[in-house]
Order: structure tokens, then C-alpha cells, then sequence
């Protein structure tokens, strides 16, 4: 008689239930998996924890953010700040694209009864993922700097009330150019123009509602490193440190593509002047009106 037989029978005799084999998916077509889409879900449910709460729904105690376009010198800003003895830094961890979810009404009721939604279980999560890597650390305080986190200041906001804002602002010629100048062929420059426009709006939004933020300009971290991070080092209520100048130099391990900028200027190890800035009339139309609120032109 088979193992799987005498296990049916004793299931059978006691519980009434029955074990069979999961069947083996078949091996999908390339073609498939490439138009494969995800459902559309619905907006993700969860609640900003009060001051009584935090301790309990969360570990960070003043995560720092760095709110920025791509190709704003983000990824400069996290070496220098990661070379602070308090501050941990890390690539980009496009947290608004993980996802929990209950998969069956069981799972969805249990954690309903704790008063848990979606967003709530991708918050803990969130929270969970960032502090393993500070506790690794060893530091105080953790730095994220994803850019796609301008979009998403608001639930950043309302799962640590307690977080705390960098404004990373660039000229947007400049930004539209480095943008282009990442994959030329790919990225024709109208077209890196629009996406980083979209970018641009979205921190010039968060600029307008985070009035607590620390603003800093990528030009004048370039022009004047020791003047900035002293600064910085004053909004986040650490002590300034020279090592935060010279990073020291990266590698590849260190510097992957899709998680940050990984060229040949961040891997030195220290400041690189900026680019020359473009002169109004070489400014896109589109880009004009950035420039303005951002004060790179009058």
C-alpha cells in the first residue's frame, strides 16, 4: 500500500479530510509571462498610529527620507551621509511596490479582528525590513532615498509620524539631461524631459506640504560639501564629521544599477564638481516653470 494511501485512510477514519498532490503548474510560455499583467487592487487600507501607539505598531523611532527627482545626485547624498558614524544608509528600496496580502477570507478576518489591514501589514512590514538593516548597522539613525518616495510622502508620513524630510533639489535641466545622458538610445531627450518632469511635480507638491523639511540644492553640496552637511547634520540633532567629505571609493558590490546611481563619479569616493548649469533660453518650456519655483531662474 503507498504512503499516501495509509495517510488517507488515517485521515479519512479521524478527520474526514483527504491529502492529494498539488499538481505541477506547466511550464508557461514566454510569451505569456511577458503580457501577464497584475490585477488592479484596491487602495490599501491602514491607520496612522497615534503617539500612544508607536511604540507598540513600530521599531524605527525618526527614519530620515531624502524626497528627490532621478538624477538629482541622491545617491551622493546617501554616501555622504552614510559615512556619518550614526547614520546608516541604504539603496533604494522601492518599498511602495511591496505588497502583502491575505490570500484567502480566513487569513483576511483573522488579521481584521487585530485591526490590521492591507496597509497596516505593508507598513509593519516596511518597518520590520528597515530596522533588521539599522539593528545590522549598529547606528542610530536610518536614511532612505528611493525617488519614487515623492509620490508617496503622505503614507510614508502617516506610517511614521515621526519621520523626518530631506528635499533634494536640482536644476531640472540638468536633471533632464543626466536622465537622458543614462541611456541616450533608450531615453531621446523630449522624452527624458516628461519623466522627470512628473518626478519634479511630485517633490515640488511634498516641498509645499512639509514645511518641517530640510532643503538642500545638489549644486550646492558639489560647491560647498562641508557647509551642507553641517547643516544637515543640524536638522537631524547629529554632530558634523569630515569623513562625510570623502565617502571613500565604491564598487560594483557596492553600487548596483536600479538601486542608485553606480558611475564612475560616485564610485571615487569623493565630491565631483557638477556639471555647468544651462543658460534660461537653452531651458525646455516645460521645464521653465520648475526652474522658477525652485529658484534657478527669476
Amino acid at each position: 500500500m503507498s504512503l499516501m494511501r495509509s495517510l488517507n485512510r488515517a485521515l479519512t477514519a479521524t478527520t474526514g479530510l483527504q491529502v492529494r498532490r498539488a499538481p505541477q503548474p506547466a511550464a508557461a510560455k514566454p510569451q505569456a509571462v511577458a503580457a501577464a499583467k497584475p490585477a488592479e487592487r484596491s487602495a490599501a487600507t491602514y491607520r496612522c498610529p497615534s503617539a500612544e501607539d508607536l511604540p507598540t505598531d513600530r521599531l524605527l523611532r525618526r527614519p530620515v527620507f531624502i524626497i528627490s527627482s532621478i538624477r538629482s545626485g541622491s545617491t551622493l547624498l546617501r554616501m555622504m551621509l552614510g559615512a556619518h558614524s550614526r547614520l546608516h544608509t541604504l539603496h533604494e528600496l522601492h518599498l511602495g511596490r511591496m505588497d502583502v496580502t491575505c490570500n484567502n477570507w480566513h487569513s483576511e478576518r483573522a488579521m481584521g479582528a487585530l485591526g490590521l489591514g492591507r496597509g497596516d501589514l505593508e507598513h509593519l512590514l516596511w518597518d520590520r525590513v528597515m530596522h533588521r538593516e539599522l539593528v545590522k548597522s549598529g547606528k542610530d539613525f536610518i536614511v532612505e532615498k528611493t525617488p519614487a518616495n515623492a509620490f508617496m510622502y503622505r503614507r510614508i508620513r502617516d506610517c511614521w509620524p515621526d519621520a523626518r524630510f530631506v528635499l533634494l533639489l536640482r536644476h531640472p535641466e540638468s536633471i533632464a539631461r543626466s536622465w537622458h545622458e543614462s541611456d541616450p538610445v533608450k531615453r531621446p531627450y523630449d522624452k527624458a524631459v516628461t519623466e522627470v518632469l512628473r518626478y519634479m511635480t511630485a517633490v515640488e507638491q511634498v516641498r509645499a506640504a512639509a514645511t518641517d523639511a530640510c532643503t538642500v540644492r545638489y549644486e550646492d553640496i558639489t560647491a560647498d560639501p562641508e557647509r551642507q552637511m553641517r547643516r544637515l547634520c543640524a536638522y537631524l540633532g547629529v554632530d558634523y564629521e569630515p569623513a562625510m567629505l570623502n565617502y571613500g571609493k565604491k564598487s560594483g558590490a557596492d553600487l548596483v544599477r536600479g538601486l542608485g546611481d553606480w558611475r564612475d563619479n560616485i564610485r571615487t569616493g569623493t565630491v565631483q564638481p557638477g556639471r555647468a548649469l544651462a543658460e534660461d533660453d537653452e531651458v525646455p518650456e516645460s521645464l521653465r516653470p520648475m526652474c522658477r519655483a525652485w529658484g534657478y531662474t527669476t
